[in-house]
């Protein structure tokens, strides 16, 4: 049988999940994140040197670490560098059960993407042999019900997937939408102000008119005040920060307290 996929199954019951973004490509980092107590780590190739073979010692790091006392195993969810059958398949068949696709434009994008996860005659997924992801051949369930486990995520990031949302959406097959605050506050001409009230507005519609289709919707947002508010609107996985972001504003308060000196601090310096 394939593994339970929690996250899925959270989402499907309207519990709404807390995760981080990460981005720095390593298996030590990934393991250490994953114990922090997290319902989902997002494991991103899209915008970091990440490859397929550095993602299975990250999907492993991630299997391998301890949950904090009170707190369920963080789950994986990767982001793949496009929306791409071959692309897909390779990540399915190391075991990713969780997959969040980019730049998703309208329903025939989004009716590719559940082809790509799905075996014939309902999908176009290649039939591979002793992978990872059926237990290297020894879940002899894994091709019959793989797709009971496997959680399909599509990314709006633009005005054009903004105006086909609900289309996109009522897919069958889709079980999130994740609005992309960055890429589509670029294409509404707001780049580099994801928090201009107009998109805080824009955002929060898109939320509503995803859970109104009966899907997940997703978001990442490192304010805190604004987390709960778009949790208010609907949203059922929302990332709440990123370690490379933690990182840097960790080390250059510390470089600041001992090291002063001018450090810029406008909205220009992160994306999120």
């Amino acid at each position: 049988m394939p593994t339970p996929n929690l996250f899925k199954r959270a989402l499907q019951a309207g519990q709404p999940q807390i995760g981080l973004w990460s981005t720095l490509p390593s298996p030590y980092v990934s393991e250490l994140l994953a114990g922090s107590g997290f319902d989902w780590l997002l494991l991103d190739t899209e915008h970091t040197p990440t490859d397929v073979p550095q993602m299975v010692q990250q999907l492993q790091a991630v299997g391998a670490a301890q949950a904090r006392t009170g707190c369920t195993p963080t789950q994986a969810v990767v982001r793949p560098a496009w929306n791409d059958k071959v692309m897909i398949k390779r990540y399915l068949d190391i075991g990713a059960q969780t997959l969040l696709l980019p730049f998703v434009q309208n329903a025939d994008e989004a009716r590719a993407a559940v082809q790509a996860v799905r075996y014939a005659p309902d999908g176009v997924r290649g039939m591979g042999g002793s992978m990872r992801a059926s237990n290297f051949g020894r879940d002899a369930e894994y091709v019959r019900r793989a797709h009971e486990e496997i959680c399909l995520l599509v990314q709006v990031e633009t005005r054009e997937a903004l105006v086909n949302l609900e289309e996109i959406a009522q897919v069958d097959g889709v079980d999130g939408v994740f609005i992309g605050p960055a890429d589509l506050s670029a294409s509404l001409g707001y780049a580099g102000h994801s928090t201009h009230p107009d998109m805080t507005f824009i955002i929060d519609d898109a939320l509503q008119r995803i859970r109104g289709c009966g899907k997940a919707p997703g978001i990442l947002v490192t304010q805190p005040e604004r987390v709960q508010t778009c949790l208010h609107q609907g949203a059922l996985f929302v990332a709440v920060g990123m370690d490379m972001l933690l990182l840097r504003q960790g080390a250059d308060a510390l470089a600041q307290r001992f090291k002063p000196g001018h450090i810029h601090t406008g909205a220009s310096v992160s994306m999120y």
